[in-house]
């Protein structure tokens, strides 16, 4: 078993990726990981949707970009080629905590198998559009759910970055 606290230290967010696709095995062990994030009552209310397509991965990238209100052609994905998105069960209070902790235990596993992450937002408007309510229909998702974030996931392009410094004075003790 790896040392989770170096993989912590050691992971950063990606944003450039080869355009190479991501095995489906290596796929499977990180949403394995996101099913096993820590939830509220063990209620288990964050969902996970992968998205390899090609088509359909460049259509999200496109309301991602509209959202985020970035010149058309830019990908807020950074090439990656696959993206999990996390959604949230919106009757449930502490949805978006637990779709956060899903992210992070996302992240981390793909660190351990060599992959580069980062976590992209405004999955929340994308969801709150006809289109994500079309797509979550087409997928036969029934319940309410409010998008998390995305994970985009692929082999890292170029170097890998340094680690940043901590920062100080971000731990108080009240004994």
């Amino acid at each position: 078993m790896s040392d989770i606290l170096e993989m912590m230290k050691t992971r950063r967010s990606i944003r450039k990726y080869k355009s190479d696709a991501v095995e489906q095995d290596r796929l499977d062990k990180i949403i394995e990981a996101g099913l096993y994030a820590a939830s509220g009552k063990n209620e288990q209310a964050a969902i996970i949707i992968q998205v390899t397509k090609k088509e359909l991965r460049d259509e999200i990238a496109k309301l991602n970009c509209e959202i985020g209100g970035w010149n058309e052609g830019f990908d807020p994905f950074y090439g990656a080629p696959a993206i999990l998105i996390v959604l949230g069960r919106k009757d449930w209070p502490t949805h978006v905590y637990d779709g956060s902790l899903v992210m992070g235990n996302m992240m981390l596993e793909a660190h351990e198998h060599g992959l580069g992450t980062c976590w992209i937002h405004r999955a929340k408007e994308e969801f709150e559009t006809e289109w994500g309510k079309n797509l979550l229909k087409s997928l036969g998702i029934e319940d309410e759910y409010e998008g998390i974030g995305h994970c985009a996931v692929g082999y890292i392009d170029g170097e890998y970055p340094a680690e940043p410094a901590r920062k100080e004075k971000r731990v108080f003790y009240a004994n």
